[in-house]
């Protein structure tokens, strides 16, 4: 209806007017909007960050077994300077454990990785605190003989020297069991926890017997005792490496572990 002047009312417009429309919330992830602007290149650079991340994960790896290995050799040889160096290293390993945690996330919140994919990245995340937690462990090892100032050297080291073997075998069983999806190898490195444990074992029954003959001998044997403890505790770490395959591959998150210790 008109006013006088031909005008519409002003009543009649606001009566009128509409509210423009708000568009619905967005729901396509970030990942489906590129794949219809740019075809499957978002899958290709999913793909390309997974290769990039286990690369650094195996070179992870590396680095923390060099650090286990070379503290038993500077603990067997007395050699404090080369413990130094191992204590220093360590900062570069875990500076690199983070590095790969936050590429890990970054992977995570945009290409939002669903079954299989997400279990790999969970996993990713885990072994890689597990490789860090074993060089903390080595760390350990390092300290200990920086601690032994006053023991002659090469030292008598009790069967330390075949649990350190017995422990860098697990630890590279669980990387390759890692590194090729391989349960069958995974539930190994799982199950010869126990052979580590006998070791650790004989450790203690050696020197404690030892302490208990020469009262001399309690304070150096008393660091082997941690040696041994953070070898055994390697051997764990490996066996948590190799059930997250497990758990990575099949799915399964049961204790793969049948100990009898």
């Amino acid at each position: 209806m008109s006013g006088s002047d031909g005008s519409w009312s002003t009543a009649r417009r606001r009566n009128s007017s509409r509210t423009p429309a708000t568009s619905a919330p967005r729901t396509t992830s970030p990942v489906a909007s590129a794949s219809r602007c740019g075809g499957d290149m978002p899958r290709e650079v999913y793909h390309r960050d997974l290769a990039v991340l286990h690369e650094r994960i195996l070179a992870l790896g590396s680095s923390t077994r060099r650090a286990v290995e070379e503290s038993m050799l500077s603990l067997r040889a007395g050699d404090f300077e080369w413990s130094r160096r191992i204590d220093a290293e360590d900062e570069r390993i875990n500076q690199e454990r983070l590095a790969i945690e936050e590429r890990c996330i970054a992977v995570i919140a945009t290409q939002q990785p669903v079954a299989g994919d997400l279990r790999r990245l969970a996993s990713a995340l885990f072994v890689t605190s597990e490789l860090e937690r074993i060089a903390d462990h080595a760390v350990g090892i390092a300290r200990l003989n920086l601690m032994m100032v006053k023991e002659l050297s090469p030292r008598p080291l009790s069967y330390l020297p075949s649990m350190a073997d017995r422990a860098l075998a697990m630890f590279d069983d669980a990387i390759r069991a890692f590194d090729t999806d391989d349960v069958a190898l995974a539930r190994q490195v799982c199950l010869s926890d126990d052979d580590l444990d006998r070791l650790q074992d004989r450790v203690y029954a050696d020197v404690i017997a030892a302490m208990r003959a020469d009262a001399g001998v309690v304070e150096r044997n008393t660091y082997l005792l941690w040696a041994a403890h953070n070898l055994e505790r390697i051997g764990d770490r490996c066996t948590n490496i190799g059930e997250r395959v497990v758990y990575t591959v099949t799915g399964e998150s049961t204790d793969t572990k049948v100990s009898t210790f």
